[in-house]
């Protein structure tokens, strides 16, 4: 287990000791006191006929078949069901967070709709436990509570209220831990403790939903998750917790069930009982047969609704339920509910109704630092960058060291900028990875608890990047004008520093450059493909391997687009500008003037009109003419102009401001914006076309079978 610097725990040697579930009375009883900081809830959440419908080909499937029920403070409420009975579904149709299909019936707090603020109001614990890899247990935690609890809560009190949760959850041997990826890091239980912190820490002020809490862990585990959320319900907070085949003491935990069969049809909502009489009586007054009390009621239950090897329904237990006076009862209770507690006013404030507790400064500050900190915490991504871009530099500036003042010293210099130019493409695909780290984490888990808005979380990305790409380009600047540029001894500070401010431009613009592509693609394999493709055309058309007069009528136009025009023009036209030529004996044109002319008096009109130079113009014989007097000359034959590199230096802004609010719109328009699922498919279309591979990342409904397609979620009533 990886510590942050300084907080290691010589003491922590073995998982065992770290686990939830030990027997130690004192941490049993510290465990008690602290869940007591938790408010009691009084607001109660019920659903009424809930039916989910997803189109598919040739028609729709439903999901949920008219689903109700309730979750009252104080209360532990499973959820369970044969497999594909919906229970993440409904789960997921309850807390707010599916994207797809048609949604139909009430889903009342307190008896009133349901507001923007729900979600954030809510914690939802997954049953993937995905965290930032680089964030230590507490920050992780603090994280949660700076942006979702209200911000009438000081910080100095949240950061009291993460520490509660950590000795409510005794993770105090762990709280400094890097939390690491599965395999390196926490373990399985550790994590899941985490998952669980995460929404405590975001103080609930409605409800607790769990999905699977206890997948993937063993039995003391198990026990020790579900002993913790009774003492939550006892203190006063409503539970909601989908569970696959609890043992038998588990399942007395619980208070109320509510259990689906296939197709979401509800075949039971209501109490549990002491030692699951309430329920087993139900089901034996309805012809099933009686539970041997060795069985598991929970195993019982599945057996009697046909799930399993072994299971034979011997009716249709849905039926059952609508005609049962249990039904009846529930439709009767929602009624009471609705009538009497929405006829009650709210005591909210009215700024709490709002879809996020945190503005957007806050948020923007927050989900900076953390990126800041996952950045610093990966060294390796750091080092990878700054070798790249000096070492690149540094042997692009010595093989052209001190390019002499000859034609072919001036190609070289120009072929040098290009070379230069040319380890974008790399740095991009450097960043890529990164992005869709903090993407996945957000779209997965941060966004749907309304923990902070999509304009903070890529505002945040972009910015951070922003730094280290100024850092390089300084260090790139030295690495390469230096070597090349110093020929004839130091430049103006004028010219060093727009070089310079050219050289921070040009991995400003790669880092924006890679947002933009990024931002809308579903992983860095498929947006690295569509990069190389574009920057090869970028790179090809700047006017270095031919001048724009030389391309066909086409291309001019991705001559102009290209944004490595400007930058090349920019830096070439600073670095030459005024560069006196001396040709080298090859590139001499030597002649015979006539008999008792000099070569100054035959060639002097020439010289004059081509701008060219007479190296001896005294001479009689074998004279020496070169075609070009200074560099300007074969810079404006490549469409570089001295007097437009502070033009050029505002292009190249323009472009990199255009690649931010590119990125912010097509994030928006691709993985914000709900729609009819066209943006989708076009996604799937350009992976298609440049070989990219479904997205393993990609979410999918858990109910849903095959087939469905991507529509946007609406409410019906």
């Amino acid at each position: 287990m990886l510590f942050r610097s300084g907080n290691t725990d010589e003491e922590v040697q073995n998982d065992e000791a770290l686990a939830v579930g030990r027997n130690d009375e004192a941490a049993e009883r510290r465990q008690d006191d602290t869940v007591k900081v938790l408010e009691p809830q009084t607001d109660v959440f019920s659903w009424k006929d809930v039916c989910y419908d997803v189109p598919v080909k040739g028609g729709e499937r439903r999901l949920l078949d008219n689903v109700s029920g309730w979750v009252k403070p104080g209360t532990l409420t499973a959820l369970m069901g044969v497999s594909g009975a919906g229970k993440t579904t409904l789960l997921d149709v309850l807390a707010g967070r599916v994207t797809m299909g048609v949604i139909t019936g009430d889903m009342l707090v307190s008896g009133k709709a349901r507001d923007a603020s729900f979600q954030r109001k809510t914690g939802y614990v997954q049953q993937q436990d995905l965290h930032l890899e680089t964030a230590t247990v507490r920050e992780s935690l603090r994280f949660s509570a700076y942006l979702r609890q209200p911000k009438s809560v000081s910080n100095t009190e949240k950061e009291e209220f993460v520490e509660d949760v950590i000795k409510m959850l005794n993770m105090e041997d762990f709280a400094e831990a890097v939390v690491g990826v599965p395999g390196e890091g926490l373990n399985v239980e550790q994590r899941k403790l985490l998952t669980i912190g995460v929404e405590l820490a975001a103080k609930p002020a409605l409800l607790l939903f769990l999905d699977e809490p206890t997948s993937g862990l063993d039995s003391q585990s198990s026990w020790a998750i579900i002993a913790f959320l009774r003492k939550l319900a006892d203190n006063g907070q409503a539970v909601l917790a989908t569970i696959h085949q609890p043992s038998a003491i588990l399942f007395q935990e619980f208070d109320r069930l509510l259990f689906l069969a296939k197709g979401g049809k509800t075949v039971y909502f209501g109490d549990i009982g002491k030692n699951s009489e309430t329920l087993l009586k139900y089901f034996e007054r309805n012809g099933a047969p009686q539970c041997d009390p060795e069985d598991n009621p929970a195993e019982y239950m599945l057996t009697m609704v046909g799930a399993g090897a072994s299971g034979h329904a011997t009716q249709d237990w849905h039926d059952v339920w609508k005609n049962s006076e249990e039904s009846v009862g529930v439709q009767r209770e929602l009624v009471r509910i609705k009538t009497e507690m929405g006829a009650q006013s709210s005591h909210e404030e009215e700024h709490s109704q709002g879809e996020f507790a945190m503005p957007f400064s806050t948020q923007l500050y927050h989900v900076t630092t953390r990126v800041f900190a996952q950045y610093w915490r990966t060294p390796g991504y750091v080092y990878s960058k700054f070798v790249l871009g000096i070492v690149s530099a540094l042997f692009i500036g010595f093989s052209f060291f001190h390019a002499d003042a000859s034609i072919q010293g001036l190609q070289d210099i120009i072929f040098s900028i290009f070379m230069l130019t040319a380890i974008l493409s790399s740095m991009v695909q450097q960043i890529m990875p990164r992005f869709v780290t903090q993407r996945d984490l957000y779209e997965v888990r941060e966004r749907p608890s309304k923990a902070y808005s999509w304009v903070a979380f890529i505002t945040a990305n972009i910015l951070v990047e922003i730094p280290y790409q100024i850092l390089l380009g300084i260090m790139v600047f030295a690495s390469y004008y230096y070597p090349i540029y110093t020929l004839g001894g130091f430049q103006s500070s004028e010219r060093q520093g727009l070089i310079l401010l050219y050289c921070i431009q040009l991995f400003i613009f790669s880092s924006t450059y890679a947002h933009l592509i990024i931002a809308a693609l579903p992983d860095a394999e498929t947006a690295a493909r569509i990069s190389t493709l574009l920057f090869s055309l970028i790179l090809t058309f700047n006017g270095v391997f031919q001048p724009p007069q030389a391309l066909p009528g086409f291309w001019i136009f991705m001559y102009r687009v290209s944004p490595l025009t400007y930058l090349v023009s920019g830096i070439v036209s600073t670095g030459l500008h005024g560069r006196k030529i001396v040709c080298s004996d090859d590139e001499l044109a030597v002649m015979q003037p006539p008999p008792g002319a000099s070569c100054g008096a035959y060639l002097e009109k020439y010289a004059t009109a081509a701008h060219g130079q007479i190296l001896n113009p005294s001479a009689m014989a074998n004279c020496q003419y070169c075609p070009l007097d200074v560099a300007d000359q074969q810079l404006s034959m490549n469409g570089i102009q001295w007097d437009q590199r502070w033009r050029n230096f505002g292009i190249v802004w323009a472009y990199i401001i255009f690649n931010i609010f590119g990125a912010v719109a097509l994030y928006y328009l691709f993985r914000v914006r709900k729609s009819s699922g066209r943006t989708a498919r076009a996604i799937e279309k350009v992976k298609g076309l440049v070989g990219g591979k479904k997205d393993k990342g990609e979410k999918v409904d858990g109910g849903a079978e095959n087939g469905t397609k991507e529509v946007a979620a609406e409410p019906r009533a």
